[in-house]
């Protein structure tokens, strides 16, 4: 046994080599953060997947309760991932896959099972019209590059009907017949032409409200009127739900054309400034 044993700068011994141990186990884990806005993705995939089984047993409402459901929680995933901080490529990926299957092919299969398989192969083709268009609308989405020299503005909208908007959309033939509307002959034609005119409109150039920018701020005198209107919402959704869903449908179709038109207004005055801007510019 050697006194003084050399020093070899390659020899670590067992206290370095433990703590590179210890250092190579730490890279290899990762924060819980990240992990949760995945979390809730995953459970409203299983709302979808639900909704896709009480479609097949003909338990209508609890299968329009399931994508309601999943539309909830795919307005959560993306606010928790942005106060976490746990953003992620993987995440968005798993958003759009889940929001295909929540919003594109559980309404679909919904109301071909409900209604349209009475015109056979055209509420087939309807269905998967609805469901390719859902895919489409997706993928522009997520494709889609921000100009970070827009105005602020245009940040107040969408690009076509979003996908959770247009599956909760497509369904107000379903809340109309639950609160009593007759289900006839004619249901079937109608419902596969009101499917694919909501189609079309997600994959249009139709801006719609995204509210993105309404409501971040609020006067101080307006926050307990604000509470109060939540909360008759919430009972009133409670309550009749069926009628205050059908409501609050009827009310976001009317929108649209006052979405495209306050667009055209904006866009127009945007217009109009920045040509009175240019002689100002060839002046200097």
């Amino acid at each position: 046994m050697t006194l003084f044993p050399p020093f070899e700068p390659e020899d670590e011994g067992p206290r370095m080599a433990r703590m590179r141990r210890q250092l190579a186990e730490r890279g290899r884990q990762i924060p819980v953060r990240p992990l949760l806005p995945n979390v809730v993705t995953l459970l409203a995939l299983c709302a979808g997947l639900t909704s896709l089984r009480m479609s097949i047993e003909g338990r209508y409402e609890v299968a329009v309760l399931a994508i309601g459901i999943a539309a909830v929680l795919d307005a959560i995933d993306g606010r928790v991932a942005r106060i976490l901080r746990g953003t992620s490529r993987f995440g968005a990926e798993l958003d759009s896959l889940t929001d295909f299957v929540n919003f594109g092919v559980a309404p679909a299969i919904l109301l071909f099972i409900w209604t349209l398989g009475d015109v056979r192969s055209l509420g087939w083709i309807a269905a998967l019209i609805f469901a390719i268009c859902c895919a489409l609308r997706l993928a522009r989405f997520n494709v889609a590059l921000d100009n970070p020299s827009r105005p602020e503005w245009q940040g107040n909208y969408f690009t076509g009907m979003p996908a959770p908007a247009g599956a909760m959309t497509v369904l107000l033939p379903v809340y109309m017949e639950f609160i009593g509307t007759p289900h006839g002959k004619w249901t079937a034609p109608l419902v596969l032409v009101y499917m694919l005119a909501i189609a079309l409109l997600m994959v249009s150039r139709v801006p719609t409200f995204s509210g993105k920018l309404v409501g971040q701020r609020i006067r101080r005198d307006m926050v307990l009127p604000l509470f109060v209107v939540l909360v008759a919402v919430a009972a009133l959704f409670v309550t009749y739900p069926w009628e205050t869903t059908t409501v609050a449908t009827l009310v976001y179709l009317a929108t649209l054309p006052v979405s495209w038109n306050a667009w055209n207004r904006r866009e127009k005055a945007d217009g109009a400034r920045a040509a009175a801007a240019e002689p100002g510019k060839d002046a200097t």
